[in-house]
């Protein structure tokens, strides 16, 4: 214990000495909470300017949640700033005529959407006849829930795994590379001694890390709200923190250099997060792509803290994510052993 507690206070004296580190740790993903956060936040982002021309019913029926217009006095103008990029469409009332843009399809198809919408209405209204269906769409989450909520999970988990696993592997590198290895090695302390301190600081890590993301996240400009069993994030931290360790540890045992560490961490944790929806939601994928998702632990630990930020998940609902992550751990982990060397 005394071999322990020594080393877990050199090496949080180090983390602490180590600018850079705590630049990634814990500045780099509140960068991207503040940028996806406030700017997703902004209940205007998800409206697309249109140009219209002309004056009628169907203009005034675009929703205004989902469009803005922007006048001219003549369609051909319009249609020349949908060209130029300046507008996805344009819409004229008199024909009803839409213009569009390749270049942004999914703006483009909301637009031709919105506008079949409005036109059937207003047909169907012009014929006098009823409608025959109504629909009747509620989300089943708490509807006074901000994009804040579902953001969260992901983007803690990315922060979580980057900071795991760079720090792991960052540190088996340079202390291999200053001999520091070799002399622990030839120390009377012993292995599980060295290993218990890496692993308390990387929990003391993502603990803090955790601390501070929810803490900003919970600050009006984001508007997170934290109900039900909250504090089950604390057994997903943990697991995936042993998780991405275990990446981290696999990659400092094959890595010789810093910057091939570097390189290796995010060529495995980057396309990581963009296939386990951290970014984006993957849905709209290939199903092939979304089966592999689900081998991916970044996968499990982002949808386990999504089922209890968002969806009032219980202690069922971490049992299997955090099994998975602690599996991963001691699978990686096993193979890391094979291949660690204390020396070049």
């Amino acid at each position: 214990m005394r071999a322990w507690r020594s080393l877990t206070s050199a090496m949080w004296k180090g983390l602490l000495a180590d600018r850079s580190a705590l630049f990634f740790y814990f500045l780099f993903p509140l960068m991207f909470l503040v940028l996806f956060g406030l700017v997703l936040g902004n209940p205007n982002l998800g409206r697309i300017t249109v140009g219209v021309t002309g004056d009628g019913p169907l203009i005034d029926a675009l929703p205004e949640e989902v469009v803005s217009t922007e006048r001219y006095d003549d369609f051909d103008d319009a249609v020349a700033a949908v060209r130029a990029g300046d507008l996805p469409a344009a819409v004229r009332e008199q024909v009803v005529e839409v213009r569009y843009s390749a270049t942004d399809q999914v703006a483009a198809g909301t637009v031709r959407g919105v506008v079949e919408s409005v036109v059937g209405q207003a047909n169907l209204a012009a014929a006098g006849a009823t409608a025959a269906f109504t629909v009747d769409a509620r989300q089943v989450e708490d509807e006074s829930f901000e994009p804040i909520q579902y953001l969260t999970a992901g983007l803690l988990a990315w922060g979580i795994a980057m900071s795991a696993a760079f720090g792991a592997a960052m540190n088996l590198v340079i202390w291999r590379r200053n001999l520091v290895l070799r002399r622990l090695r030839l120390s009377p302390v012993a292995p599980a001694a060295v290993v218990g301190a890496r692993v308390g600081v990387s929990l003391a890590v993502a603990l803090v890390q955790g601390l501070v993301f929810i803490g900003v996240a919970l600050t009006p400009p984001f508007g997170l709200q934290l109900r039900g069993q909250w504090w089950l994030l604390v057994p997903l931290l943990v697991a995936g923190t042993l998780a991405f360790m275990s990446v981290g540890l696999l990659v400092g045992s094959l890595a010789r250099t810093e910057e091939a560490a570097s390189a290796a961490v995010n060529l495995v944790v980057l396309p990581m997060a963009f296939l386990s929806g951290v970014f984006f939601q993957i849905d709209a994928m290939p199903e092939v792509i979304q089966r592999i998702s689900w081998l991916m632990p970044m996968r499990h630990l982002s949808s386990g803290m999504l089922d209890v930020l968002v969806r009032d998940g219980g202690i069922g609902s971490v049992l299997a994510p955090v099994g998975v992550l602690l599996g991963f751990a001691a699978v990686v982990t096993l193979i890391a052993t094979r291949v660690f060397s204390w020396e070049d």
